[in-house]
């Protein structure tokens, strides 16, 4: 019988291309967990851009508890050690090749992280926005300014939306599609309708929105395309001292502005009261818990684009 000798191939010789292939499926803590040290070529095929399209940081989230000053929460040093540990891996391997940026919505990342998550990756065109607590005034400014190819943005409600509307404004003439995950009152409305006069995709859904506001982006948005209500809270806020009333339907008044808006394709509404979605968000009173629900189903959206 003829003795064959086994062929006994080394790390370095495996084809990069089936490196690349079975480290698309790896998760963000795998690819940052050493695979890039073993040789050359796992570096070479770690490194390649196919895996780093998209940094998924939506596994991630702060160990933090509520405090009565701002910034209202204490994030867990080691919470943060783990957070920078994991940019700095997946910024140095991904060498600019990042165009969406995922963030789950209870990471409460730093002014200090965001800058350097922003200027190592100067071609985003996708922000999953995460929770506003540590990030102040400069340190979104700063990493708006690096991000001219923005072209979306998912993010939390704040109170203070004009400086961030003006920002996009200046900086990302390619900006079209924008997602609030939180209450849209009249100011947040004027300050969309004032900078993005270019938006042409806008979701609401699960939020307390003001009919007042309602009723200014209908108008003032010209090149509107998509308009995404499911599920909202919509009120009306009356003259003080009269208290908000809650609308159990959309009146004539909006589907006829919704008809008549020049390039409106969707106008996307779920007020059914027997709708989950609709019932968690009045449960809620139009500040959705996540939290408390499915995991992952902060992700979803009625706009294919927007959902992730």
């Amino acid at each position: 019988m003829e003795d064959r000798t086994a062929i006994i191939r080394k790390w370095e010789e495996m084809d990069i291309d089936i490196l690349v292939k079975i480290f698309q499926y790896f998760d963000i803590f795998e690819l940052t967990s050493g695979i890039a040290h073993v040789c050359s070529t796992w570096r070479l095929a770690a490194c390649d851009p196919l895996l780093w399209k998209t940094l998924d940081l939506s596994l991630l989230r702060s160990n933090y508890i509520r405090i009565p000053q701002e910034p209202y929460v204490y994030v867990d040093g080691r919470s943060d050690k783990t957070l920078t540990r994991v940019l700095k891996i997946a910024l140095n391997l991904s060498r600019g090749s990042i165009r969406t940026l995922i963030f789950h919505f209870n990471l409460y990342v730093s002014d200090e992280q965001l800058t350097y998550t922003a200027e190592r990756c100067p071609q985003l065109r996708r922000l999953v926005m995460p929770a506003w607590n540590r990030i102040k005034r400069t340190g979104i400014c700063r990493a708006i300014k690096v991000w001219e190819d923005l072209e979306s943005m998912t993010m939390p409600s704040i109170a203070s939306p004009l400086y961030i509307m003006e920002e996009i404004s200046n900086n990302c003439k390619n900006f079209s599609e924008l997602k609030i995950m939180g209450p849209c009152d009249k100011n947040f409305a004027l300050a969309i309708s004032k900078y993005l006069k270019n938006l042409k995709v806008l979701s609401l859904r699960c939020s307390m929105v003001w009919k007042e506001a309602l009723n200014i982006i209908l108008d003032d948005l010209p090149k509107l395309e998509v308009l995404n209500i499911s599920h909202c809270l919509l009120v009306e806020v009356p003259a003080p001292p009269a208290p908000k009333k809650i609308l159990r339907k959309l009146d004539e008044s909006i589907m006829e502005k919704a008809s008549q808006a020049p390039h409106l394709r969707e106008f996307l509404t779920c007020m059914d009261d027997k709708c989950i979605m609709c019932q968690r968000a009045r449960n809620d009173e139009g500040l959705v818990r996540w939290y408390k629900y499915e995991e992952g189903l902060w992700k979803a959206d009625e706009v294919r684009s927007l959902a992730l």
